[in-house]
């Protein structure tokens, strides 16, 4: 690969924030090697960034660890490198070693983010699942409106089968970011999952409300989740009509909707329509767990 291709192919990646790992490393050591970075410009520090998380990706300890000394002498205190140096330290020598490294940052500076979610990461890592959650919880009261720290938090709790916590994280999260119909399915297939049918077959219908475009005489054919969505609204209808119970039950005291066999009957439908358009959807998705 020659420098000109190398460049471009680095700001190709940057213009499309793509971490590709093994490319932006190959084109990264084309820079190095040639001692272009100058014609990088300002860009330079935002590559030695990528090039260090990608050399770590790829292995390459020695690449990444010149990357960080240059970054930190320029940016010295900067919780974007700091966080670098962490992630460098997990891979060197370990998480244990890392953790460590970011208890001493949080104790100078605890509304540190990013370092805050790095100690996070790494206590999953270490199986230390109370104490992620403990400082997951923390990190949510302190940054409310971040959707990804929410939706780890929920991942959390349905990993070790506490759904009901889990659906309780994800209500925050349709509460930030409620135009999300893979969110609203998220929340569905967790109110199945967690008992609570019919909160379940609210949110199936809402996500088959956000994706379809139903302008037609005609409900379109099902793609993508709204397939997925069709399958939920199935199970979930079957079970209330078949147990009486769940519909009395429901832990959110969500009402069922009337008519259920002919909601049933429709997405028995609809289903069927996306299986004979073709939609590899409904061949391959796999039903709410129960």
């Amino acid at each position: 690969m020659d420098l000109a291709t190398a460049i471009q192919r680095l700001a190709d990646y940057r213009t499309k924030n793509t971490r590709a790992s093994r490319q932006i490393f190959e084109s990264g050591v084309v820079v190095l090697r040639n001692d272009a970075l100058h014609k990088l410009g300002d860009d330079s520090w935002q590559f030695r960034e990528s090039l260090a998380l990608a050399a770590i990706d790829f292995g390459r300890i020695d690449v990444a660890e010149e990357c960080v000394k240059h970054l930190s002498a320029k940016f010295p205190e900067s919780p974007r490198v700091q966080c670098i140096e962490g992630i460098l330290k997990e891979a060197k020598e370990g998480p244990e070693a890392a953790l460590r490294f970011y208890q001493r940052l949080l104790e100078a500076e605890p509304s540190n983010a990013a370092i805050w979610k790095r100690q996070i990461s790494v206590l999953r890592k270490l199986g230390k699942t109370e104490n992620a959650v403990e400082e997951l919880s923390k990190f949510v009261d302190t940054f409310y409106t971040d959707v990804e720290a929410w939706l780890e938090l929920a991942d959390l709790y349905a990993a070790h089968h506490q759904y009901t916590s889990a659906l309780q994280s994800l209500s925050h999260v349709l509460l930030l970011a409620p135009q999300n119909p893979f969110y609203v399915l998220q929340a569905a297939e967790t109110a199945y999952t967690a008992q609570d049918i019919p909160l379940a077959l609210r949110f199936f219908l809402m996500t088959i409300g956000m994706v379809d475009d139903d302008d037609g005489d005609k409900p379109p054919v099902p793609t993508g989740i709204a397939v997925r969505a069709w399958y939920g609204v199935e199970l979930s209808a079957t079970r209330l009509e078949a147990d009486q119970s769940l519909a009395t039950s429901s832990p959110s005291n969500t009402p069922p909707p009337k008519h259920l066999s002919q909601l049933r009957q429709l997405a028995r439908d609809m289903i069927k329509a996306a299986a004979q358009a073709g939609q590899p959807d409904a061949e391959s998705a796999h039903h709410p767990h129960g």
